[in-house]
């Protein structure tokens, strides 16, 4: 789901409101058929069912986050990699090279910290150029075995990056979105519904809940998209910024 489409701030208040206004539904809805609460067996069933829910969108949102954070380091891995392989290729071509690597390696850079400053196209650019000249200076030493290493290098660091933009685009089906929804205001019209035996609605209660919710479900979200909130795996980044320093010094 595309936050940019579905705000997730605007989310959680639509979220945290109707659960409010659910619980003060049920409440009404109860003491109007003079209800004794209903039954606790089919109540706990749908709370059950919104707790796995929540459990297995947790845990998944997770893991997914842990998941694009070792993508990093294996990028990180995969550039070092690349650079260090240049010291195979004639010295002559090897300046040339190592300053398009770091090129490469800042518009990378700049393509997460800064959504939108660059387009894939000029990463291609960069990875067709880099991958022309130095297999055309692979080939001028007539080693192959200096060509093969060179060439899985710079395969494997151009491959990070596909692997890392479908990383990005991994998030749950958008009917898993409207199901914890659903769920969430059914489980709050149960709770409301339950509530007979008071007289009156028991607000403070009533707001921790649809708080704690909400709170849950906005931290799933925001772990779905760790470019965009609180939580973010932009401190990982540090490893390319280092890569980047590391390159940079030892072409000086």
């Amino acid at each position: 789901m595309n936050p940019s489409i579905f705000n997730p701030w605007v989310y959680s208040a639509v979220l945290f409101i109707g659960l409010i206004l659910c619980v003060f539904v049920g409440f009404q809805l109860g003491k109007s058929s003079r209800a004794d609460g209903g039954s606790g067996a089919l109540n706990g069933a749908v709370f059950g069912l919104l707790g796995l829910l929540l459990a297995f969108s947790f845990s998944g949102a997770a893991e997914r986050f842990e998941h694009r954070r070792d993508l990093i380091t294996e990028e990180a891995n995969a550039v070092g990699t690349a650079y260090l392989r240049l010291d195979l290729l004639p010295a002559t071509q090897q300046m040339a090279l190592r300053q398009k690597m770091q090129q490469y390696l800042q518009t990378r850079l700049e393509t997460y910290q800064h959504i939108g400053t660059n387009t894939p196209a000029a990463l291609d650019a960069y990875q067709r150029s880099i991958q022309l000249q130095a297999t055309r200076a692979a080939q001028h030493t007539g080693n192959t075995a200096i060509l093969s290493l060179v060439s899985r290098a710079l395969n494997a660091m151009f491959d990070i990056t596909t692997t890392r933009i479908a990383a990005t685009r991994s998030h749950p089906p958008k009917i898993i979105d409207f199901l914890l929804f659903a769920l969430s205001w059914i489980s709050a019209l149960l709770a409301g519904y339950g509530m007979t035996e008071h007289k009156r609605i028991p607000w403070l209660q009533v707001i921790i809940f649809s708080a704690a919710l909400t709170v849950t479900i906005f931290v799933i979200r925001d772990l779905e998209y760790p470019r965009l909130g609180f939580i973010r795996v932009d401190s990982a980044d540090q490893l390319l910024v280092e890569t980047l320093q590391g390159m940079q010094t030892s072409g000086t």
